[in-house]
């Protein structure tokens, strides 16, 4: 990986971008016990050996960290919740540009906090999300209306732009 993220941005946007990832973040199974924050085995907190610790599979954001950690981007463990909330890692981006995290959820939930339960997905370029989701089992491009007409995905939460960049440094899930 590099230090500088930027020169690692895709130049290819959608299926040809998931195309142009290495196997093993093509090839992951849909894992809802491996969360940010949980505990090894459920999740590892780190990759090991340019494995990006989800041959056991992984849960939309744990798969979107992955994914971004390829590119020289580091984001901590957070909670989708948590990843709505956070201002130090990430910041708003509006509109979302490629390697963007990019959050969908069904509405906000009664005395829950924005962005619980949100799903969360990689913005590759015009109108594309990588994402890992229950329904497909593996890695998917979809475009924005897929999600829309899906009620658990119906809304556009919002984008989150990583702003620290892994400089060595193991972190994810």
């Amino acid at each position: 990986m590099t230090s500088d993220a930027r020169s690692q941005v895709p130049a290819v946007h959608g299926p040809v971008a998931f195309d142009a990832l290495p196997g093993a973040l093509r090839n992951v199974a849909y894992s809802a016990a491996r969360h940010p924050g949980a505990a090894p085995p459920e999740c590892p907190s780190y990759a090991v050996d340019g494995d990006p610790g989800l041959t056991a599979g992984a849960n939309c954001q744990c798969y979107a960290y992955a994914v971004l950690r390829h590119f020289g981007l580091l984001v901590p463990p957070l909670r989708s919740a948590e990843l709505w909330a956070d201002r130090r890692a990430t910041r708003p981006a509006d509109p979302p540009r490629p390697l963007d995290l990019v959050l969908f959820d069904a509405g906000p939930v009664p005395d829950r906090p924005p962005g619980y339960g949100a799903h969360v997905g990689v913005h590759l370029g015009p109108g594309q999300v990588l994402h890992l989701c229950r329904e497909v089992g593996r890695p998917a491009v979809w475009c924005y209306a897929d999600f829309a007409a899906r009620p658990r995905y119906a809304r556009f939460l919002g984008a989150k732009r990583v702003v620290v960049v892994n400089s060595g440094a193991a972190g994810g899930c």
